[in-house]
């Protein structure tokens, strides 16, 4: 029989999380609402075990935490018992705050992106170094892991690779209209960008950023002068600008 993993809320990245998890562990979502807890299982395609939350014991489970920053307080009340390991997706919510109020066992921070729910997050970790192997294993079922040494260095990631989607997101809208401004039907457009985005990943894994792009810039060429474009927009200084605005913002929350 496969190991139970209890979702503590059903929003999209409890979804995404557990559409990587469904093929080796054993789904149990605790939410406040029957109707969304259906459809979440849906949504899943597999059969899930369906609870709601007000006197839901946790006692020596292993917990995902995915409900929102902003009603741990709440939702503590609302639970019993001491999980086993809590693995927390809370933006900026740090392990004492998690231990103040849920008294579990261990914490462990995680930050999974979008790309869960096809395999493929760049989640980063922290928290109790225990479960550090767990915690690989566990988040290793929905794409690449790395375990960071401080909370900090955690937050940072948060506004890289968590929220990093929205950001790439934009870039390949932008792309896609600019193409689509100087004649290209949007399909081809969106087609173009689309094998774009699935090359660029494969190649950035062994080729430093800077040498990528002097490899595609020739003298006088059409990459330099759409590079230019972008220097003179600001683009570098705004994506930096980017992170310490989210980063700044996660330890907020």
């Amino acid at each position: 029989m496969s190991k139970t993993i209890t979702f503590i809320g059903n929003g999209n990245m409890a979804l995404s999380i557990a559409k990587g998890l469904k093929e080796k562990y054993t789904i149990e979502v605790v939410g406040r609402n029957l109707e969304k807890l259906a459809k979440f299982e849906h949504e899943l395609g597999v059969k899930i075990t369906k609870s709601l939350m007000d006197g839901f014991n946790i006692d020596a489970k292993t917990v995902i935490f995915c409900v929102k920053p902003a009603n741990v307080e709440e939702v503590a009340t609302r639970i019993v018992g001491k999980a086993r390991i809590i693995f927390s997706v809370l933006a900026g919510t740090t392990v004492q705050k998690l231990k103040t109020n849920l008294n579990p066992e261990a914490v462990v921070r995680c930050m999974p992106n979008l790309a869960a729910q096809v395999g493929r997050s760049m989640t980063t970790l922290t928290g109790d170094e225990e479960f550090k192997s767990e915690a690989a294993e566990l988040l290793g079922s929905i794409g690449d892991t790395l375990w960071l040494s401080t909370e900090k260095e955690l937050d940072i990631a948060t506004a890289l690779a968590g929220s990093g989607p929205a950001y790439l997101a934009l870039i390949a809208e932008a792309l896609t209209d600019g193409a689509v401004k100087q004649g290209m039907k949007r399909a081809d457009a969106m087609a173009t960008m689309r094998g774009l985005f699935s090359g660029f990943g494969e190649l950035i894994q062994d080729v430093h950023p800077a040498i990528l792009k002097d490899a595609v810039m020739s003298p006088g060429g059409t990459t330099a002068a759409g590079y230019a474009a972008l220097e003179d927009g600001n683009v570098r200084a705004s994506c930096i600008n980017t992170i310490e605005k989210a980063y700044n913002r996660a330890t907020q929350l």
